[in-house]
């Protein structure tokens, strides 16, 4: 996406955490502004220049970072020491490296995830939440995202998806797809990290149908996104069943807006909105749209509800 605006940082680099993990980090908008700290999703995905346009550069000073494996993160798409536990400590290291004491999170898809066990685990360093396109890392929500639900709604997706993989194994696609992304043959490992991306961006918006799918690829990078992806929802996230929804309650008095798609095939709404019945002090605002925070109404809505959280 080389017409896309550029949004220079005002610091960048390299982050040590622990396990040999090096993350990306870029610095954004105004020092000393109003502290956000930007969760991407995925796992894997890492954050682009689009991703620092939600923010006014004259008000917020934006953290955004790239998760163990993902992106320009180091070693690349590695899943050794890649889990849950391990990204909720680095988030501490990273807010105490940079002086943030308490931020605003601002996270989507698996980083509303990510967002919401770290406030759960550390209600002190969080101000106010904003989550878009809600995903729950439970059961449920992973069967559907991998195991057949969006088939009510994009049955050509799902079925080139599943059919990649051999009928005996189709019990558990996405371990299949995990075993083939580790091949020893390059061209296996890079064909199923292909299909597996190339099935979620499929997905992604109202028109998906519509966009330059390799572009896109490139632009998530997808030979993260897709093992590190897979890796986490074989292991269900690294999360009890049902974590987030049983320690929702625990978050009264943390302002949390919810902006989620009306027609978000990954993430069903209906998480979105027990989420919020759970969740002390939320607002709930449904969209037009699919599930990418570039959506116009997704866009447009976040904006609005950043400024009425940091104001």
């Amino acid at each position: 996406m080389s017409d896309a605006p550029s949004y220079p940082p005002y610091e960048a680099g390299h982050f040590d955490v622990t396990d040999g993990h090096s993350l990306y980090y870029e610095r954004y908008g105004k020092p000393g502004g109003v502290p956000v700290l930007f969760v991407h999703g995925g796992p894997g995905a890492g954050f682009g220049e689009d991703d620092k346009a939600f923010f006014d550069p004259m008000v917020f000073d934006v953290l955004l970072f790239e998760q163990r494996g993902a992106g320009r993160s180091t070693p690349f798409a590695s899943l050794d020491d890649n889990h849950t536990d391990a990204l909720v400590d680095d988030i501490t290291r990273l807010l105490d490296a940079f002086d943030m004491e308490r931020v605003l999170l601002f996270g989507g898809s698996w980083g509303s995830t990510l967002s919401l066990v770290y406030a759960i685990r550390h209600p002190g360093r969080v101000a106010a939440m904003l989550l878009r396109g809600i995903f729950l890392g439970d059961a449920r929500s992973i069967d559907h995202f991998i195991g057949g639900g969006v088939a009510k709604y994009f049955p050509e997706v799902w079925q080139r998806f599943v059919a990649q993989v051999p009928e005996s194994r189709r019990e558990d696609v996405a371990a299949y797809y995990l075993s083939q992304m580790q091949s020893a043959d390059q061209d296996v490992r890079g064909r199923f990290c292909y299909e597996w991306a190339h099935y979620e961006l499929s997905l992604i918006k109202l028109d998906a149908a519509s966009l330059d799918m390799d572009e896109m690829l490139e632009h998530y990078n997808y030979r993260s996104l897709a093992p590190l992806e897979a890796h986490y929802v074989v292991n269900r996230c690294f999360l009890p069943d049902k974590y987030v929804f049983d320690h929702a309650g625990t978050l009264a008095g943390i302002p949390a807006s919810i902006v989620h798609g009306r027609y978000d095939v990954i993430c069903p709404p209906r998480d979105a909105y027990e989420l919020h019945r759970r969740l002390p002090d939320s607002a709930m605002h449904f969209v037009c749209a699919g599930h990418s925070a570039s959506e116009p109404k997704i866009r447009e809505k976040l904006i609005e509800e950043l400024g009425r959280l940091s104001a």
